[in-house]
């Protein structure tokens, strides 16, 4: 993983250009935001006193993930936002287990460090595509993105999703565990689990009707519908139209509201979506899912380009 290059190191708290092998195949490459773009933000009641610049990257090898931290007018330190980029262009940004690694540290250092509001966004015109196929054989990998999924959560500053392209299977999970949505308008959500004989796990589901409500959900996780942005904004999935420049806008103008405040309606607003931990009928569906010969056969028909026949065993 990849770190501005000005920003301090912290200790983690534990916790083939072909088609891409990923959940979804869909969607344009669109161009991606400079690092050192200036971007002037409006305020709360106005224009904060000007911009504010992202810290140069350096270049890496085999990095998935990229963090900035930018300064915000009138917030002590200059890492009052932090930007999580992931970037597997090749394969619109699919997560394996480096990425989902990489994203956990990601999300880990910046709870270390001042920050105010948290990004999460996808290089090269799509958030995330959902799992790379190639790399995803059993439960082990549906307990990575969880992690995420939980820091995301927990975190005491809000989150937000900057959304372009695709935001599928995965990609949707993450971007619901963001506590904003800000996405284009011909951004595509859904949850094609269905597709391949998986499941995505009870706060997902729960999460996901919470937002958009149950009619949507229903539509979005039983029949594997995708939608897109615009729709999703009058769903309420989405709470703003745009993509990293507004994200970064809105995200200057929260840095400026008072942290702890922040921290405790937040703490609130999950404690209404706490999951029952001994949901047995839940957890039992999710392992028959994840060990079910209708998985495997979602994914050999996926990686082989043919539809799948599935047997419900």
């Amino acid at each position: 993983m990849h770190r501005s290059s000005s920003s301090r190191s912290h200790g983690s708290r534990s916790p083939s250009t072909r088609a891409c092998a990923s959940e979804t195949d869909t969607g344009t490459q669109n161009e991606t935001i400079p690092i050192d773009r200036t971007i002037g933000l409006s305020g709360v009641g106005g224009r904060v006193a000007g911009p504010i610049r992202a810290r140069h990257q350096t270049s890496g090898e085999n990095v998935a993930v990229h963090i900035e931290t930018r300064g915000v007018p009138g917030v002590d330190g200059d890492d009052a936002i932090t930007v999580v980029t992931m970037d597997r262009q090749e394969r619109r940004n699919a997560l394996e287990h480096q990425t989902l690694a990489e994203l956990t540290a990601a999300v880990e250092g910046a709870a270390g460090r001042e920050t105010r509001v948290l990004i999460l966004t996808g290089a090269g015109g799509h958030f995330c595509s959902g799992a790379d196929l190639t790399g995803v054989e059993d439960a082990s990998f549906a307990a990575l993105l969880q992690g995420v999924l939980d820091r995301l959560r927990d975190v005491s500053f809000p989150t937000i999703a900057a959304i372009e392209g695709s935001a599928l299977g995965a990609g949707a999970q993450l971007a619901v565990a963001c506590d904003l949505r800000v996405a284009t308008a011909d951004a595509s959500f859904g949850v094609p689990a269905a597709k391949l004989g998986l499941m995505v796990n009870h706060w997902t589901v729960q999460r996901m009707a919470a937002i958009a409500g149950p009619s949507a959900a229903r539509a979005i996780l039983l029949a594997a519908e995708v939608i897109r942005g615009d729709q999703a904004l009058r769903l309420g999935l989405v709470n703003r139209e745009g993509a990293l420049p507004e994200a970064l806008e809105w995200a200057a103008q929260i840095a400026l509201l008072a942290p702890l405040t922040i921290a405790g309606h937040k703490l609130m607003l999950n404690r209404l979506e706490a999951t029952p931990a001994d949901d047995v009928d839940v957890a039992a569906a999710f392992e028959r899912a994840w060990t079910s010969a209708d998985f495997a056969e979602g994914i050999d028909a996926f990686r082989n380009r043919r539809s799948p026949q599935f047997r419900g065993r």
